[in-house]
């Protein structure tokens, strides 16, 4: 007999308001290690929300793939769900994105609360009442401040090994909260890594005993929320070097708020609020250094004669990277339609 490898295939339910995530794995015998040897796979997709009892299966179609640092001959396999005759399935959101030829390169910044099942609050809060109000938890360190950190720097370890692109990570403003960041060149590319990084984060936490928590307003009060930044270029944004094209782009956003926050997270409305580096959730901003504008300019890119990327700060920390990406493509490519007009 051949060498066995464990295949981890990975997908996205069709659960509603917010997709999670599901997998399964497949054994099979002297594998390549290449996403083009991945065979399409199927499920029931009765048991996912996605297809009736009666007619039941439907298909997986790997579309990355990376080692498993978790598991001995083992590989996590990004997939899309299709329907039975090869389509996109509804809640494919990757589908969804018009990037043919990656000129869009995504960062998410993606916040999270590491959740205690037996509290119902974020790790560091106290069963009967609050921890300090939020302040020394940013960017901290110390058994009080940094709480959780052996969970982060493992799930950073075994990103780095299945050679997920993550740039950084840091403690967020609220307690028991972290961030890390994802970049990609493609729009697809980094929705991949972002689900997939979201995959090894949730399955890290079951070895402590403790869940993720991605609600965009996990604590409410006087506490910050949890959100997803959408950092995005293309080659427009990258070389033009004028402001008035930033302004341009940044302008487009404003027609289609509701198109935008339709894909940024269930109950986005509990965070976007104007308070907590926020704008509202119904208005429009952008602006330099701007941290409570919908759409912030990072100072690098001005210092660098206006070449460099913009961050959309609207999207939710359950947001699907797909569908925000998809919906950000689709506005900057209008914008630069009617530019190069």
């Amino acid at each position: 007999m051949g060498t066995k490898s464990k295949l981890e295939y990975i997908w996205l339910d069709g659960y509603k308001p917010t997709q999670s995530l599901r997998s399964k794995t497949k054994v099979v015998e002297d594998f390549s290690g290449k996403l083009a040897d991945c065979p399409v796979w199927s499920f029931d997709g009765s048991s996912t929300e996605q297809a009736p009892g009666g007619s039941s299966d439907l298909l997986l179609k790997p579309v990355a793939i990376f080692p498993d640092p978790a598991r001995k001959n083992g590989f996590l396999v990004m997939t899309e769900v299709l329907l039975p005759n090869g389509t996109p399935h509804p809640t494919n959101g990757r589908a969804t994105i018009n990037d043919p030829d990656d000129d869009f390169w995504f960062g998410f910044e993606q916040e999270y609360c590491i959740w205690d099942n037996e509290t119902g609050k974020p790790i560091g809060f106290p069963a009967g009442g609050f921890p300090r109000p939020q302040g020394p938890y940013y960017c901290s360190v110390g058994a009080s401040n940094a709480v959780g950190r052996e969970i982060v720097e493992e799930h950073l370890d075994i990103c780095l090994d299945a050679g997920l692109n993550v740039e950084g990570i840091n403690a967020e403003v609220l307690c028991g909260q972290w961030e890390y960041q994802v970049f990609a060149k493609g729009a697809a590319r980094a929705g991949d890594e972002a689900w997939v990084a979201r995959y090894l984060l949730e399955r890290t936490c079951e070895r402590y005993g403790f869940s993720i928590n991605w609600a965009p307003k996990p604590i409410k009060g006087d506490w910050n929320g949890s959100g997803m930044h959408a950092n995005f270029s293309n080659t427009l944004l990258r070389t033009c070097g004028s402001q008035a094209v930033y302004d341009q782009v940044c302008k487009a956003f404003e027609p289609v708020i509701a198109e935008h926050i339709a894909v940024y997270g269930a109950d986005n409305n509990q965070r976007l609020t104007g308070a907590h580096e926020t704008q509202s959730i119904d208005k429009f901003s952008y602006g330099v250094s701007d941290r409570g504008a919908s759409i912030r300019i990072p100072i690098a890119t001005v210092d660098k004669g206006w070449k460099g990327w913009l961050e959309d700060r609207r999207p939710a920390a359950n947001a699907d990277p797909y569908k925000v990406a998809s919906v950000i493509v689709k506005t900057v490519k209008g914008a630069c339609a009617k530019i190069k007009a």
